[in-house]
């Protein structure tokens, strides 16, 4: 009888067990990708975007609490586990402000800010340590966390009407370029031209002072970037690194301190940028491929970018193409934007004889615009604080190929445009149709090692100076 009793508990355990895994099974969510069809001049995939389960994980009930002294960082994390266990959904940011360090994401999380939230990320380097793997304008390294994370992560976003906002303090007194720095970077450049592994590249040490991204997404897929604000950056702004697929929508970007870009897509690809605006102290929307012997170990174009209905306030350029373009960059489509005030230029593709790569099928159409330096440049030979700072290894040419540039307006410029090739390699089929500029300073071209450039209607209002300086 006893056994019989003894039997009959089992199958009753064993039962609760299963009723119970089954239970669970049917609280895990899945993350639904809807595809969007994206116009470009040439083959383009859709874009994946991320439909997140309806579950919210608000930070309150892992910890989180308002104001500038208790720190959420351990808060966020918690949120953010329990949220990613269960299947996906958002993490909830009430509004009110919220202090932390890194926040890193999982897969199938939506980080949910909601309108009046605001957080505020220390300006203390220990609190981003220990070091993640993450890149130095093209070069991989591991050093201080971005301030938002994510590493081989999928169907991950950033969502809501609330804010971003660092505090500034010790980034800005990071800003400047002392000799330590310039021999870390000297170091890890070496490290990079040389084959060290990336797990050597300890950078985030001593006065090395290598600033973190504010979001830095590195190897990731299905992402969404909707609706928020961000105001001020240690670094560039949004880096996709090496990722695949999203939609990056209505977004409202501020940050005017040292290498301030706006958004840039680093050997990625298949992504849309629509209905932004930036207000940049660098460049505005920036496509890179990695930085020579480490990209071309890394052999990963950068391609498939579409950036349509974008407001650029301030930058040093509305597209930039480069510097670092070793993985090679091809077919990226800007058009319907304007850059009311004051730009560098409008279209800039700057390589140097260390890059290697290519840059093909680019095209930049229906822009209004203000004030400007040049309105197209293509510069082979940029190479800013390195060309004494650090050898040229290894010379490696860039091939440029199939440039568009039509329906261009601006009120004025020093000059339309200002094509350098390198005569190993000239820059070849260039096309410059329907630009009109109401007042150039200096002069309308100039043209250096380029083969089969073509022009149509190109006009100007007022030519203030004649000469080719």
């Amino acid at each position: 009888m006893n056994g019989i009793i003894i039997r009959l508990k089992i199958i009753f355990l064993l039962g609760a067990v299963i009723l119970s895994h089954h239970t669970v099974a049917q609280k895990v969510s899945k993350v639904h990708l809807q595809f969007v069809k994206v116009e470009a001049p040439f083959p383009m995939d859709s874009v994946r975007m991320c439909i997140f389960p309806d579950q919210d994980f608000p930070i309150t009930q892992y910890g989180a609490k308002k104001g500038s002294i208790f720190f959420n960082t351990r808060a966020f994390a918690k949120a953010i586990e329990a949220c990613h266990r269960a299947g996906g959904g958002r993490v909830i940011v009430p509004s009110g402000e919220w202090k932390t360090g890194p926040i890193h994401l999982k897969s199938n999380v939506n980080l949910y800010l909601e309108e009046g939230a605001i957080i505020r990320f220390s300006d203390n380097p220990d609190d981003y340590l220990p070091a993640v793997m993450t890149s130095w304008e093209g070069l991989e390294c591991y050093n201080y966390s971005p301030l938002i994370y994510a590493f081989e992560c999928e169907n991950i976003g950033i969502s809501g009407k609330g804010i971003l906002s660092p505090v500034m303090d010790t980034w800005r007194i990071w800003f400047k370029r002392p000799k330590a720095h310039l021999d870390a970077l000297k170091q890890l450049y070496a490290m990079g031209s040389t084959g060290v592994h990336v797990e050597q590249r300890q950078m985030a040490k001593g006065e090395n002072n290598l600033r973190p991204h504010l979001i830095h997404f590195n190897r990731c897929r299905n992402i969404l970037l909707e609706d928020f604000h961000i105001r001020q950056s240690l670094f560039w702004t949004i880096h996709l690194y090496m990722c695949n697929s999203g939609l990056v929508r209505r977004l409202d970007v501020q940050a005017h301190g040292h290498n301030n870009d706006g958004i840039d897509l680093e050997m990625s690809r298949n992504f849309l940028i629509e209905n932004c605006r930036f207000d940049q102290g660098d460049d505005a929307v920036v496509i890179k491929a990695g930085r020579n012997q480490d990209a071309w170990r890394l052999h990963t174009p950068c391609e498939n970018i579409v950036i349509r209905n974008c407001d650029i306030l301030n930058g040093h350029t509305l597209l930039g193409i480069g510097s670092e373009i070793s993985g090679g960059i091809r077919n990226i489509y800007m058009t319907d934007c304007n850059a009311p005030r004051k730009v560098h230029r409008l279209l800039f593709l700057k390589t140097n004889h260390r890059r290697g790569g290519f840059i093909e099928n680019i095209y930049i159409e229906n822009i209004e615009a203000g004030d400007m330096l040049r309105t197209f440049e293509i510069d082979t030979e940029v190479l800013y604080q390195w060309k004494d700072l650090v050898p040229t290894y290894e010379t490696r040419i860039t091939k440029i190929d199939d440039i568009h540039v039509k329906n261009i307006h601006c009120r004025s410029a020093d000059v339309i445009y200002d094509l350098k090739g390198d005569a190993r390699l000239p820059i070849r089929n260039v096309v410059v149709e329907n630009v009109h500029v109401d007042t150039v300073r200096q002069f309308i071209n100039r043209l250096l090692n380029v083969e089969n450039y073509r022009e149509n209607n190109i006009s100007v209002g007022t030519l203030l100076k004649r000469d080719i300086q």
